[in-house]
C-alpha cells in the first residue's frame, strides 16, 4: 500500500478492507484532503487506485461498484469524496499511468 506519509485511521481502514475485499496486486490509497478546504490532518478526500485479478472481465462502472460497497461504511461516514482507478493486472501491465486529480473548485477556493 502506498500513502502520503503515515496513514491515518481511515486511508488505513480504506486499505484494509480494499486488501481483503480484493487481494490487489499493486494498492495505493491516496489522501488528498490537503488540496482541498478542509482543516489540516483531515480525512475526507481520497483517491484509490487498485489493481486486482478479481476485475478482469468486469466493465469500468462494475468495477467502481464494488469498490464503493466495500467502502460503505465510510462513505457514509467522514469520507466526502472518493475516486476509483481500478484496473485489471493486463490492464495495469498494458498502462500504469494514472491521472492527476483536478484541482478543487469548492469551498473558498472557487
Amino acid at each position: 500500500m502506498s500513502t502520503a506519509g503515515a496513514p491515518g485511521p481511515v486511508a488505513a481502514a480504506i486499505a484494509q478492507k480494499l486488501s481483503a475485499a480484493f487481494v490487489p496486486v499493486h494498492l495505493e490509497v491516496r489522501n488528498e484532503s490537503a488540496s482541498h478546504n478542509v482543516p489540516p490532518g483531515s480525512e475526507t478526500h481520497f483517491k484509490v487506485v487498485i489493481v486486482s485479478d478479481k476485475f478482469e472481465g468486469a466493465k469500468l462502472l462494475d468495477r467502481h461498484r464494488v469498490v464503493n460497497s466495500a467502502l460503505a461504511s465510510e462513505l457514509s461516514g467522514d469520507v466526502h469524496a472518493l475516486s476509483i482507478v481500478a484496473k485489471s493486472p493486463s490492464q495495469w501491465a498494458q498502462s500504469s499511468d494514472v491521472a492527476p486529480s483536478p484541482k478543487c473548485l469548492g469551498g473558498s477556493k472557487k
